[in-house]
């Protein structure tokens, strides 16, 4: 039996589906990362599972029990597990101790010693022993959010639930959390965590899960989501691809408005100098090549240049497809007297090879791989 199961899980707000028919099996100790673009339902997915968001159907069982069911005890299922959020929750007016042992000895009947014992086991974990009896505003963003870890685990919980646990937090504070959660997976402890941090999903989790179309859109270990994706959107969203396109219907089109553009989408997205310019450069060339090869009447002129750039390794791809008749300017060879064609030698020399050319139902494309992007 799974420790957790999820049954067709649906959520909508109002007209606005959020989820729709998700399910999901989580073993014992597993791990899994859920990753994913904003409003994907990944927090309500996990907000869904403690019933803080009530799904309009389907089924959740937490080590057996069905927490969705009528008449559920809702209160002692969720005891087995435990939520951390982006924003740390902890009592203002309570110091650190108190936060830690007042779950235990109100919810669990736990004596105050043996309370106050276990908060500072765990607090001597996490080196914060010292801060025992500090007021949480006396607190950085780090340590307050692995002082409402320390609350979570003081319920020995049989799952932990992560809502994007550094999201809220200063940069400089985020590693030491991060490392806090490194330490609950040597422990063996079940997870799920809803991150940002792709590098950290890579390294802690036996499972990714990529959220899309209102559910698991694709998973399947680190490996095979953040090395070889098989989904366009999970490929889009590992690579970060951007993209920028132009369309040309005549043989005077202006060029100077394509290159400002291709200027600006660089800027947008830290594109270097080096490779804006390359870009710029590339696109002319083609460009009227392929008016040139295609429409030698110079008339119905439909040119369609598109750039990929993936934030993630600064690759590159340019794409131009073109109606018209059948033209590989690649194939062209320059003798000694007719330079017309230095363009295509420039970018055979740039892709060094990494170009592709089809001519499929009345259409040409071209892929070109720029090399030194980054």
């Amino acid at each position: 039996m799974s420790l957790i199961e999820v049954k067709k899980l649906c959520k909508s707000f109002g007209n606005l589906s959020v989820l729709h028919d998700v399910s999901l099996n989580v073993e014992e100790g597993e791990r899994i990362a859920i990753i994913g673009g904003s409003g994907c339902g990944k927090s309500v997915f996990l907000r869904s599972l403690e019933l803080l968001e009530k799904p309009d159907s389907g089924q959740i069982l937490i080590d057996g029990d069905e927490i969705t069911a009528k008449g559920a005890d809702v209160n002692r299922i969720r005891r087995k597990m435990g939520m951390v959020y982006q924003k740390f929750y902890l009592f203002s007016h309570m110091n650190v101790l108190d936060n830690l042992c007042l779950a235990p000895v109100k919810l669990s009947g736990m004596s105050r010693q043996d309370a106050e014992k276990h908060a500072m086991e765990w607090l001597s974990k996490v080196g914060l022993t010292s801060k025992a009896h500090s007021m949480p505003d006396m607190l950085s963003g780090g340590q307050q959010q692995r002082i409402a870890i320390c609350r979570s685990l003081m319920m020995n919980p049989k799952v932990l639930l992560f809502d994007e646990p550094t999201s809220a937090l200063d940069p400089t504070m985020v590693g030491e959390v991060l490392a806090m959660i490194r330490m609950l997976t040597k422990q063996d402890m079940t997870m799920i965590i809803v991150t940002h941090e792709m590098n950290f999903a890579r390294e802690v989790a036996d499972r990714v899960l990529f959220f899309a179309d209102r559910g698991i859109y694709e998973q399947g270990t680190p490996s095979e989501i953040f090395d070889n994706p098989k989904g366009e959107k999970t490929i889009a969203f590992i690579r970060k691809l951007k993209y920028f396109s132009y369309e040309i219907k005549d043989r005077y089109f202006d060029l100077l408005e394509m290159q400002g553009k291709i200027h600006n989408f660089a800027e947008k997205y830290g594109i270097n100098s080096r490779l804006a310019y390359r870009l710029e450069l590339s696109c002319e060339e083609l460009i009227y090549e392929m008016i040139s090869g295609c429409y030698p009447d110079g008339k119905g002129v439909k040119i369609d240049i598109g750039i990929s750039y993936s934030e993630s390794d600064s690759s590159t791809i340019i794409n131009l497809t073109s109606s018209g008749k059948k033209f590989n300017p690649f194939e062209l060879e320059a003798d000694d007297n007719d330079d017309i064609h230095l363009g295509i030698s420039m970018l055979k020399k740039i892709a060094d090879g990494n170009i592709n050319y089809s001519y499929v139902k009345g259409l040409n494309s071209i892929d070109i791989v720029l090399q030194g992007s980054k």
